[in-house]
């Protein structure tokens, strides 16, 4: 293995380590959350008005900054070129766009909740999700000049504090609901206000982390700089297309509410799924932007298609078997991590449905976080937007198509086979792209090999999970048992792969000596 692949493993790793700490802090906050509030009506109107400030933080600054800033800044720095103004000129008009954003949010509140959640209409969840919204709807604003900041972090290849920042949410959200439990007030009075101050923070540590690294940004008066003007047309379809993923989401929510609890369960379990979505996926499209934008620009083709053949490896290779475990173990996950409190076996199994759904369609989620790179690094943000319309249209249908007849769970399996769809456009529009966007000989032949030893260990872990039913069922037995079944899966899984040839420990373990 090479430095520059191994450094790309290692960055991945640092990556996906912070996120780890991130989602299993994340874990906790739902447990937390499910047991002293529980799915219904209070829960439910959280959701909602968080879902807001997050759909417009990756409408607007992620989508835009990942797609687009990073490239033009990556190739900035490398060719010598005027980087920090350019982050200088985009922190500013993003500051602008988004207190004009916040400011309108705040005014039209009620309108925002009835457009996504419209289900509300008529019963007590209305007025407690706008009145949640306009608490945590200023969150935007500090998470988008996070997101600008995490951008130029990641471009000189400074992951940690970047992908350190989402740990502290957690933790404000976390301390915020045990001490309002604890001190005996409301504890969503002391979840919601926790969120604007964790962004706050969550700014603040990026900002200094940049600071530290030599490169000083300030706010100024905004300008229109031909730069500003090609970020835009770059920035406006990425941003356009990781909004489509978010109406999605809105739809989703808007079929979701007319079952009350519903939404509740469906992001209980999508937080599940998205633990190895953001240690693996999310973890590696960070990572591969800046490298394929550095490869490229240097004109090294072959390089390009080793680092994305090895980052699809290691993604399979991490994400399959969470995959199939969700798929074939979701009660007992579920009911360990987040049966207990204001959250009773009939909400566990709800979830649980939700669970092996998603599990269906996350290594599709995974894959599109691979693939997208591939188009954003080349500064072509048009064609994928362009398939996430015709992934838009299938969620939609089938969401409200299939509500009639599988009632809530049909945004989870509307998202699913989306997410598919989405990925099949993605590998079939990348052909035109030649040599650089296809996978090596090396990735082709491991690909149905992951594949193999993670059905091995699917059959291993549910044949003793059926031996270990009584035990998991048990209140405090269920904690050992689970992790006994979790241990041989992962221990199935080592041998299997290594029996098959799916991977070799001997390179993951290269990569863990080489993160910082």
């Amino acid at each position: 293995m090479t430095t520059r692949p191994i450094r790309l493993l290692a960055g991945i790793l640092t990556v996906g380590g912070w996120t780890m700490a991130s989602r299993v802090l994340g874990f906790v906050r739902e447990i937390v959350l499910t047991a002293l509030i529980g799915p219904g009506p209070v829960m439910d109107a959280f959701v909602a008005a968080f879902r807001l400030p997050n759909l417009f933080r990756r409408f607007l600054a992620e989508g835009a900054f990942n797609a687009a800033f990073v490239p033009l800044y990556s190739k900035a720095a490398e060719g010598g070129g005027d980087a920090q103004g350019l982050a200088r000129d985009a922190l500013s008009g993003l500051g602008a766009v988004v207190l004009v954003l916040v400011g309108l949010g705040m005014v039209f509140m009620p309108a925002l909740v009835w457009a996504t959640a419209g289900g509300f209409v008529g019963d007590a969840r209305f007025d407690l999700a706008v009145g949640y919204g306009h608490v945590v709807f200023p969150y935007i604003f500090f998470m988008s000049l996070a997101a600008l900041f995490s951008g130029v972090l990641n471009s000189h290849g400074r992951f940690a504090a970047a992908a350190a920042a989402p740990v502290l949410l957690n933790v404000f959200v976390i301390a915020a609901m045990l001490a309002g439990y604890l001190l005996g007030g409301a504890v969503i009075q002391w979840l919601i206000w926790a969120i604007p101050v964790a962004g706050l923070a969550q700014l603040a540590l990026v900002w200094t982390a940049t600071e530290r690294a030599g490169i000083r940004l300030r706010p100024a008066r905004p300008r229109w700089t031909p730069e500003m003007k090609h970020l835009v047309i770059v920035g406006l379809p990425a941003a356009m297309a990781n909004g489509v993923a978010q109406i999605n989401l809105v739809v989703g929510q808007l079929v979701a509410s007319r079952t009350e609890g519903a939404i509740s369960w469906l992001f209980t379990a999508d937080r599940l799924y998205q633990l190895p979505l953001g240690v693996v996926g999310i973890a590696i499209g960070i990572v591969l932007l800046p490298e394929l934008s550095r490869r490229l620009k240097a004109e090294d083709s072959a390089g390009a298609r080793h680092s994305l053949s090895r980052a699809l490896e290691f993604a399979l290779i991490l994400t399959l078997p969470c995959a199939v475990a969700f798929l074939v173990i979701p009660l007992p996950i579920v009911s360990v991590l987040f049966e207990r409190g204001a959250t009773d076996a009939a909400d566990s199994a709800a979830i649980a449905q939700a669970v092996a759904i998603y599990g269906l369609g996350l290594p599709a989620f995974v894959l599109q976080k691979l693939q997208q790179p591939v188009f954003f690094a080349r500064e072509d943000t048009a064609t994928p937007f362009r398939y996430a319309l015709v992934a838009m249209v299938v969620n939609a249908a089938l969401a409200f198509g299939l509500m009639p007849v599988i009632g809530w769970l049909a945004p989870a399996v509307a998202a699913t086979v989306a997410a598919w769809t989405m990925t099949g456009f993605l590998w079939w529009g990348a052909r035109s792209f030649g040599e650089a966007a296809q996978l090596d000989a090396k990735a082709r032949r491991a690909t149905p090999r992951i594949v193999l030893a993670s059905a091995v260990m699917g059959a291993g872990i549910w044949g003793l999970a059926t031996a270990l039913a009584g035990p998991l069922a048990a209140d405090w037995v269920r904690y050992a048992a689970l992790l006994a079944v979790v241990v041989a899966g992962a221990g199935i899984y080592a041998v299997a792969g290594q029996i098959l040839g799916a991977f070799r420990l001997a390179d993951i373990k290269a990569g863990l000596r080489r993160v910082r």
